[in-house]
């Protein structure tokens, strides 16, 4: 088969669009090099009106809503899921993950729920802390500056509470809480579990002329048209490319493998077109993997040549070890005092959580380490279909006849309308070096190239964990005056959801300061081939109890940093 190879020869070639790269584009473009940037999916500009959704209303759609191709609902902007049509993955058996793709330019980041949290001083150093996995070769004070930086450049809203785990930033001003919220806070601090602002990247003020101001339509699982939240493509690419930086961008390309020379340098990357089908070749200096942990594994393991037959950056065999993903367990409360709701006002707020627990508890008195926190859903969000609860499981709880058609279905849903709470734990899971992704021999997707084959098991000490949380749930409702619904028991893992369903996974190409138990070093870089970075959450050696964004976006600026001082040293 024929490869063209593109005659242009770029200073640094990112594969992949969303937190990572979007940061690495922005950083390394503002700083005069030339880049490429290669993603998977189509272009997208949530400011588009051919794209743009935002501001739609469920009766605009024959489906109310509901998602046909889509996990989330018709109008979440992301052109992925956990199923992609073209693009299989496989298992052990016996064994189960749930990997999201979100094929677009900005990747996931244009239907994440923006919860920003910083990692503490504690999640750097967890062997330290409890004897299980193993230390980060850097901690909190080497990150602290860039999540400063990210903190000013992108914004997020939040206050200062002095949390030694839960460091500090530079916040916008929070939105104030909701009905539900309140319900919440009270029921929360009779248990002693704190409540503070929630710490989400949508702007509550203007921090430049590009961006808008979030106008709380609530909407934010389809990216902002206004670009008041988060999403790389508009708040990193495209700033990158208005600023005189030299990006080009490939999409709709499938890198199958990043390629090298006779010394086993990288020299650049190949990829298949998914539109005409064809395979081609950039040249580059540096390459940048920013696919998301299993996508670069997966690149990584394939990139076979002389230098390095068991893939690149493996001479570890760690490629692809130690995948974990934050745990999830969730529930829901019916509180009778939220019910009759006056609905003639507006509380939409902004498109998630005004305000959430951080981990408090004491791992000392408990059967698990690490920990989790707590997200508060509800309020009164425009319905759509299937918004409410399971009705035939609620009348049974409640003994109430609700139900039917016409005038008396609407009164009774007015109701009820907004008298649902819901918590979302989301914890740390240990990393593991026996849950795994790797190549299947067996197996190529639409394009030609092989695919991951998963082998990944939750233990009993996350299983434990979800059962803290869903006790934690039902006394906070108990302290609310409600009923906690369908809580699930031992025989369905106290609600664990299955792993990769939280969309965090981390920790495939583990940083550390020893080639022979890691893959990339401090600074993001592959111990094996210096001209190579990951700056996705691949190099995450654990994940914390909080979303692993914030982390991503310090990191790959930190690694960009150092991209742009070793070049000027002429050390790449």
């Amino acid at each position: 088969m024929q490869i063209k190879e593109s005659p242009e020869l770029y200073d640094v070639i990112i594969v992949g669009s969303g937190a990572g790269g979007g940061m690495a584009t922005k950083q390394l473009a503002d700083a005069g090099l030339k880049v490429a940037v290669v993603e998977a999916g189509p272009f997208f500009d949530p400011a588009d009106p051919k794209t743009m959704t935002q501001l739609k209303n469920p009766y605009d759609s024959p489906r109310r809503g509901a998602g046909t191709d889509r996990a989330f609902g018709e109008f979440d902007m992301s052109y992925g899921d956990w199923h992609v049509d073209g693009e299989p993955y496989t298992h052990a058996e016996g064994t189960t993950f749930k990997w999201w793709r979100s094929r677009m330019l900005g990747g996931r980041t244009n239907h994440w729920g923006r919860i920003s949290l910083r990692f503490g001083p504690k999640d750097f150093k967890g062997k330290t802390r409890d004897g299980h996995g193993e230390d980060w070769p850097i901690g909190y004070d080497d990150v602290k500056p860039y999540y400063d930086k990210v903190d000013k450049l992108i914004g997020v809203f939040g206050t200062n509470e002095g949390l030694e785990n839960d460091p500090d930033g530079f916040f916008l001003p929070p939105p104030k809480p909701r009905l539900h919220e309140l319900f919440y806070i009270k029921g929360a601090k009779k248990s002693g579990i704190p409540v503070i602002p929630g710490r989400l990247s949508m702007l509550t003020k203007r921090i430049n002329n590009e961006r808008g101001v979030c106008f709380y339509c609530g909407q934010c699982n389809r990216s902002c048209s206004i670009y008041a939240d988060f999403s790389a493509g508009s708040c990193l690419i495209f700033p990158a490319q208005k600023n005189g930086g030299q990006v080009k961008l490939y999409v709709n390309a499938m890198v199958r493998e990043v390629t090298t020379d006779e010394e086993g340098r990288a020299t650049g990357v190949s990829y298949i077109d998914k539109e005409d089908r064809k395979e081609y070749k950039l040249r580059g200096k540096i390459v940048v993997l920013a696919a998301s942990a299993c996508s670069s594994a997966r690149i990584l393991l394939n990139s076979k040549s002389k230098q390095h037959p068991n893939g690149l950056g493996n001479s570890s065999n760690l490629v692809g070890r130690y995948l974990h993903d934050s745990t999830g367990s969730s529930g829901a409360a019916f509180v009778p005092g939220l019910m009759d709701r006056d609905v003639s006002y507006n509380e939409d707020g902004v498109g998630g959580m005004h305000v959430y627990s951080p981990w408090w508890g004491d791992n000392n008195k408990l059967d698990f380490p690490r920990g989790y926190h707590i997200e508060v859903w509800g309020g009164m969000g425009q319905p759509n279909y299937g918004f409410g609860f399971d009705q035939d499981n609620f009348n049974k709880l409640m003994g109430l006849p609700t139900g039917g058609y016409g005038d008396k279905l609407r009164n009774e849903v007015k109701r009820y309308y907004g008298a649902v709470v819901g918590f979302g734990g989301r914890g740390e899971g240990l990393a593991v070096k026996d849950n795994y992704c790797e190549i299947d021999p067996t197996t190529v997707d639409d394009y030609g190239i092989p695919v991951l084959k998963f082998n990944y098991k939750w233990s009993d000490i996350e299983v434990r964990q979800a059962k803290h949380m869903q006790d934690t749930f039902e006394e906070i409702t108990h302290n609310m005056g409600g009923i906690y619904l369908n809580k699930p028991g031992k025989d369905r893992d106290y609600g664990l959801h299955a792993p990769g369903e939280i969309i965090h996974e981390v920790g495939t190409t583990r940083m550390g300061d020893d080639p022979r138990t890691s893959v990339t070093n401090r600074f993001n870089q592959l111990h094996d081939v210096d001209n190579v970075f990951i700056v996705d959450a691949g190099p995450f050696v654990s994940q914390a109890d909080k979303n692993c964004t914030w982390t991503i976006l310090a990191l790959s600026w930190r690694a960009s940093d150092y991209i742009i001082e070793q070049i000027k040293k002429q050390n790449l």
